[in-house]
């Protein structure tokens, strides 16, 4: 099965919403997930689950890694990167 990931700094407007990243990534067969340091642990959630994404408060020059696993994860990850910085 192929995988792909990348570190992050992200970088959003206000006007970006996590129900729309969330919306972004259903039609993709990969699994996305998204790796942050939250109050000194690490946390991976599946980017697909919006209570995922509300448990990593995302904010502007967090610095994440985002994983891909499956047959379209080259595209699902430049997707998200994209989205996010």
């Amino acid at each position: 099965m192929e995988k792909a990931s990348k570190q992050i700094i992200v970088n959003i407007s206000e006007e970006q919403t996590i129900t729309e990243l969330s919306q972004l990534v259903q039609p993709f067969a990969s699994e996305i997930f998204l790796k942050k340091l939250v109050n000194g642990n690490i946390i991976e959630v599946n980017l697909k689950s919006l209570l995922g994404l509300i448990t990593l408060q995302l904010k502007n020059n967090d610095r994440i890694t985002v994983r891909t696993v499956g047959e379209d994860c080259h595209e699902a990850l430049n997707k998200v990167v994209a989205f996010l910085t």
